[in-house]
Parts: structure tokens; sequence; C-alpha cells
């Protein structure tokens, strides 16, 4: 009920996650701090790129890589935008075999309506985890997907790998 009820900032959801900033204040539960980088679901808020969880994944784990800029050709990014996205996608993999153990991964980007793409105007490369018998009958029944770990948990446990990027 609370995701339904949420008003929720327009715009790209890319450059909402690059404007992000941690503002620690008392949380629900004592001895927690609340982050609102938290809503956005951001690991990192580098000087080129951002990671992010996928609020919809495909799997626990599901990672975005963007750059900070809003561009949407991949022709269009700058050395430094591309050398950071190479090196987080190695992090957010690294990351992800350290707290999740999984067996392979799905890392790609859809460019373009005709391929896919959820997001047309901002660039952003997915990483996926998989492991061996990783896909159920929910999706093909009903068009659910069942993910059995909280996002904001599993965000809390990949933050660390992030820090000092």
């Amino acid at each position: 009920m609370e995701y339904i009820t949420k008003v929720r900032p327009g715009g790209c959801i890319f450059c909402n996650a690059a404007k992000a900033r941690p503002d620690k204040s008392p949380a629900e539960s004592p001895g927690e701090s609340y982050d609102k980088s938290d809503e956005s679901l951001t690991l990192l808020n580098g000087r080129h790129t951002l990671v992010m969880l996928n609020k919809y994944p495909y799997n626990n784990g599901h990672l975005m890589v963007a750059p900070k800029r809003h561009e949407a050709n991949i022709e269009g990014l700058s050395a430094a935008e591309s050398s950071d996205i190479h090196k987080l996608i190695c992090r957010s993999v690294k990351a992800l075999k350290k707290t999740m153990n999984p067996g392979g991964f799905n890392i790609g980007m859809n460019l373009g309506k005709s391929a896919g793409a959820g997001v047309l105007d901002h660039l952003h490369w997915h990483i996926v985890p998989r492991w061996e018998g990783d896909t159920n009958f929910m999706p093909v029944i009903s068009e659910v997907r069942v993910i059995p770990e909280h996002l904001l948990k599993t965000l809390k446990e990949l933050r660390p790998y992030f820090d000092g990027f």
C-alpha cells in the first residue's frame, strides 16, 4: 500500500538518483539512521557515474550503472564517463559475488525502444546476478516476480563495497 500511495518525483530516474544526497536523521528503529539516498536505491553517486539497485528487478541484486550526465547515445560519453562505467560494472560484479554468490551474470544495455529500453533518453547498463534454476512459473502464470530479499536490505549489504570510489 505504501508503494501505491507514494507520490513520486517526475523526470529521469537516473538524474533524480544523481541528485540524492545523504541526509542523516533519526530513523524509526533505535540505533539506525535513515539516508534519503535509500529512496533512490543509490549505492554510489560518484563524480561521473552512479550505481543503483533496480526498483523492478529481474533477480535479487539487479543493479544499474549510468552516467550522471543525461545522455542517450553511447557515442556521446566522454572518456572519463566510459572509464568510470567500466570500473563500476567490474566493482558491481565483485560486490555481488561476495554478497550473493551467484553462478553467473547477465550484463548489458538496451539502446532504443525497439531494443527494449525502458528509459530511452539516459544510457544505463544492467547487471543481473543469476543462479542455476532461478527461473520459476510466477512470471509466466501471473506476471509477478518473486524477490526473496527486501531491496533496502540488499542496499545496505552492498553499500560498503562502493565506499571510497
